[in-house]
């Protein structure tokens, strides 16, 4: 017999609480929700965050709050499955995270005084010392792409007061950093390159311009991923013209694709 379906709320708890009840449903009921596990459930949820991500930077609200809502779904099935071994419910996530916050956050809940941004996020990474993190960059994910790692490493240093003083610093560092990467490749005999310092040289000028970066403002992820989208856009628009003349782009000189991507940069 078909169940009936939880009604929809004008409240936040109400729809919440719908929420909770549907997953129950699902996970009593329906052979897949029943399958899986956290580690089944592990790629969807990364995945479902990177979609969050596109539509993010595209500006999509649409997209965003479906999005919000898959990952809210997942958020709750964790906590579903949590809850039947005892090991933890939603009212602990939820009551969990709270008390997290209120900690965290003396300034708003106790007489902590801050001035600013950077006074908020220093005491931050104290407290977290405090509550048994051995290390500043303890927290950060080891699983996370090289280039957010770099960012959140940065910024943590940042916390504890390790950091450059100005932006001029930083960017004399970037300059150090090209010419020594530079140099690896400044001589006679190719087969005389050492690549492996040649590619550690590399990551010492990418990390020291996501320093640079983070002082002006920019997320360098999502500088990046923009200019991933821009060329994507015109080099297909590259492929539709080379389509619409009966021609491959594999057999197009790149002075003839320079004038179809030309076009596509003042479209």
């Amino acid at each position: 017999m078909a169940l009936t379906p939880p009604v929809q709320s004008d409240t936040p708890g109400g729809a919440f609480n719908r929420l909770l009840t549907i997953m129950n449903d699902l996970r009593a009921n329906c052979p897949w929700d029943m399958k899986q596990t956290m580690e089944s459930l592990r790629h969807l949820t990364i995945e479902e965050t990177y979609e969050l991500s596109d539509a993010i930077l595209s500006g999509d609200m649409d997209e965003i709050r479906k999005e919000l809502g898959d990952i809210m779904l997942h958020m709750v099935f964790y906590a579903k499955i949590g809850s039947e071994t005892n090991a933890f419910n939603i009212t602990d996530v939820l009551n969990g995270i709270c008390d997290k916050l209120i900690n965290r956050h003396p300034h708003i809940y106790s007489d902590e005084e801050v001035n600013n941004e950077d006074d908020v996020k220093r005491n931050w990474e104290k407290i977290k010392l405090k509550e048994g993190n051995k290390s500043v960059l303890g927290g950060v994910p080891a699983s996370l792409p090289a280039l957010v790692k770099a960012s959140r490493i940065q910024e943590k240093a940042r916390g504890v007061g390790f950091d450059w003083e100005d932006k001029g610093q930083v960017w004399e560092k970037v300059e150090e950093e090209i010419k020594e990467f530079r140099d690896e490749f400044n001589v006679e005999n190719e087969a005389a390159i050492d690549h492996e310092k040649a590619e550690g040289e590399f990551g010492d000028l990418l990390f020291s311009l996501i320093n640079y970066a983070r002082f002006i403002n920019i997320n360098p992820e999502d500088a990046l991923e923009k200019t991933n989208r821009k060329f994507i856009k015109r080099f297909q628009y590259l492929e539709s013209k080379a389509k619409e003349n009966n021609r491959q782009l594999q057999d197009m000189t790149l002075a003839e694709m320079d004038i179809f991507w030309n076009e596509a940069k003042k479209l």
